[in-house]
Formats: structure tokens, C-alpha cells, sequence
């Protein structure tokens, strides 16, 4: 009776966490997902510290760079000799006049405390009163950037789709007379002045068909139709410049990418033309055309000025102009803050595109 006994409460026992695995349900191997997870959070570690060190670098740079430059452009005033007085009173004003108006407006103190005072309001965004009509230039430079930057947006859109795909169709096709043809159009596009396409859209498709309106501007706001009539035949004569430029960017650089040992790896592992175009091809060919964007961008805001004339835009560029003109240097010197702002923003947001798509700039080179 023991000896039958004692077989059964050892089979009892043996079998019963068997069971109960059996009924939770819990996997024997249930580290695989494990070593997935933290591959996971370590790009995921590693790409939020090629962010930080970008944003570090990016700063590093623009701080001394932006303090360089806000005192040359105070410094233009000084050594432009203009004052307020001059323009309020003209020419024939007494020299007490023009001291007791310099006086009013701060001008008779030291230049370095004037400097510091101006400084101060930049980097609270107030950029000074206008010496002409009074207003307040933040303001004035705020509408017109509205202007500028919607014609500006839509014509680097135009200029990325196009360039992006006359670029690759020329490198796909590379030597064939597809190349050639895509490459004469570019350099045809590349020498043709902006005011001068501007006249010949206007008086294409504004005055000919009536397709555009020929001037003027149509807030965002008020609606989205308008507001793109308004401002398409602009952006097209300031997009052919960035066309030109971003498709021989990356034709050149595709055709570079094809030339490399990795490519020609791929080919002999059997990869798919598809896969090697997207996977190896494109992605390190991107550089040099993301990069020409980082200037084009602030080019064309502030190099808007005629075209603006053209198309009746009351814009970033013509009110630089007309400040210019004016002798208005507090205008000058807002006009000149902006673009330094525009231009290191803009860089900093390409060098962050370049950071997460690039294989080069991932490895810091």
C-alpha cells in the first residue's frame, strides 16, 4: 500500500506546476521582446543626442554671431552720420534744434549705453520707433514679413518639388539625353532674372488668359483661394532660381552616391534598384541639396524687393527699400535683426533635416 502510494504523490507533485504553467499561460521564453525594447531606446537615446548636440552647436554659434552683428548694425548709424533731426527739420535746421531733437530721442548719450538699451528691447522683440512717421517698427516690419513669407514658403515648396524631381530624373538618367535636355532647361532657368519672369507671367497669365490677378495681396485669413491667387504668380518668379539650384545639387550628388563602393555592394547582395535608390542612394545624396536650401530660404525674403514692385506687394523687401531710401536707420537696423533671425533659424532647422535623414551627418561627419 506504501509502495503504490508513493509513486502517485510524486506524479501529484510533479505535475502540478506543470499545470499551473500550463494554465497561466505565461511563455517559457519570454525574453526575445526584451532585447527588441532596448535596442529601441537606444536610438531612441541616441537621436535625442544628436538633436541636443545640433541645438548645442547651433547656439553656440549663434549667440556670439548674433551679438557680432547686432552691434555692426547699431554701429551703421553712427557712422551713417543720418539723425532724426535731419530728416524732421531738413537740411537748414540750427544746431540746437538738431541737439534738442537728438536729445529726445536718446541720442546724446554714450554709445555703448545706447547700444545695451537697444539690445534689450531686440531681445524683448521691440525694435525701436521709426524716425519717419513715428510707428512702431515691430509692427510695420510684421506686416510686410507676412507678405514676404508667404510668397517666400510657396515658392521654396515649388522650388523643392520641381528641383527634387528634375534632379533625380537626371541622375536616374544619367548620360541619356533626358540628362541633357533636364540640364539645359536648368541652366536656361538658373540666368533668367526674377523681375524679368515676373513680366512675363503677369503678362501671360494676369493680363492674357486672366487666370491670376496681376497685383496686389489677399490676407490667409480672409481666404485660402485668394490669398494663393494673390501670391502663386510671385512665388513662381522667385522659384526658378531654387529649381536651378537644388536639381544640380542633387544630380550631382546622386550621381557621386552611384559611384560608391556601398552601391555597388548592394548591386552584388542582389538588392532590388529600388531599395538601393531609397535605402542607400537618396539618403546620402541629400546633403549638399538640403544644405543649399539653408541659405535659399532667407534669399528669398529679403531679395523679394522687385519682384514685390512688380506684383504690387507691400512686402519684407520693400519696406527694407523704402527705409533705405528714407534714411530711417532704426527701420535699417529692424530689417537687418530680422534676416540674421531668419537666416540662423532656418539653418538650424536644415542642419536638424540633415541630422535625421543623413547617414553622414548621424555619424558627425
Amino acid at each position: 500500500m506504501t509502495t503504490t502510494d508513493a509513486p502517485t504523490t510524486t506524479t501529484t507533485a510533479t505535475a502540478a506546476p506543470a499545470t499551473a504553467t500550463a494554465t497561466a499561460g505565461v511563455p517559457v521564453a519570454p525574453a526575445a521582446p526584451v532585447p527588441r525594447r532596448r535596442g529601441a531606446a537606444v536610438r531612441i537615446r541616441r537621436a535625442s543626442a544628436r538633436v541636443l548636440t545640433t541645438l548645442a552647436r547651433s547656439v553656440a554659434i549663434f549667440v556670439p554671431v548674433f551679438l557680432v552683428a547686432t552691434f555692426v548694425t547699431f554701429a551703421l548709424r553712427s557712422l551713417s552720420g543720418l539723425s532724426p533731426a535731419r530728416i524732421q527739420l531738413g537740411e537748414d535746421a540750427t544746431p540746437e534744434a538738431i541737439a534738442r531733437i537728438e536729445a529726445q530721442w536718446g541720442l546724446n548719450r554714450p554709445f555703448l549705453v545706447q547700444y545695451w538699451d537697444w539690445l534689450t528691447g531686440v531681445l524683448h522683440g521691440q525694435l525701436g520707433t521709426s524716425w519717419v512717421n513715428g510707428a512702431d517698427i515691430s509692427t510695420l516690419i510684421g506686416l510686410g514679413l507676412g507678405v514676404s513669407l508667404s510668397v517666400a514658403v510657396l515658392a521654396l515648396v515649388i522650388g523643392v518639388v520641381a528641383g527634387f524631381a528634375l534632379g533625380t530624373v537626371a541622375a536616374l538618367r544619367r548620360t541619356t539625353w533626358v540628362d541633357r535636355v533636364i540640364t539645359g532647361f536648368v541652366t536656361v532657368i538658373s540666368v533668367m532674372p526674377a523681375f524679368v519672369v515676373g513680366i512675363v507671367l503677369v503678362s501671360v497669365f494676369a493680363v492674357g488668359l486672366h487666370l491670376f490677378p496681376s497685383a496686389g495681396y489677399f490676407p490667409a485669413a480672409q481666404g485660402i483661394g485668394p490669398w494663393l491667387a494673390h501670391i502663386t504668380l510671385p512665388a513662381f518668379a522667385l522659384s526658378f532660381d531654387v529649381v536651378a539650384d537644388v536639381a544640380r545639387q542633387l544630380r550631382t550628388s546622386l550621381v557621386a552616391a552611384y559611384g560608391e563602393n556601398y552601391v555597388t555592394g548592394a548591386v552584388v547582395r542582389g538588392l532590388s534598384p529600388r531599395r538601393i535608390f531609397f535605402g542607400h542612394v537618396l539618403r546620402n545624396g541629400l546633403g549638399p541639396a538640403l544644405a543649399t536650401l539653408g541659405l535659399k530660404f532667407p534669399a528669398l525674403v529679403g531679395a523679394s524687393v522687385v519682384t514685390e514692385w512688380i506684383f504690387g506687394l507691400q512686402g519684407f523687401g520693400r519696406f527694407a527699400n523704402d527705409s533705405a531710401q528714407a534714411g530711417d536707420v532704426p527701420a535699417v537696423q529692424g530689417v537687418l535683426v530680422v534676416s540674421i533671425v531668419l537666416v540662423v533659424t532656418f539653418n538650424l532647422i536644415v542642419n536638424l533635416v540633415l541630422a535625421r535623414v543623413t547617414p553622414a551627418a548621424r555619424r558627425g561627419v
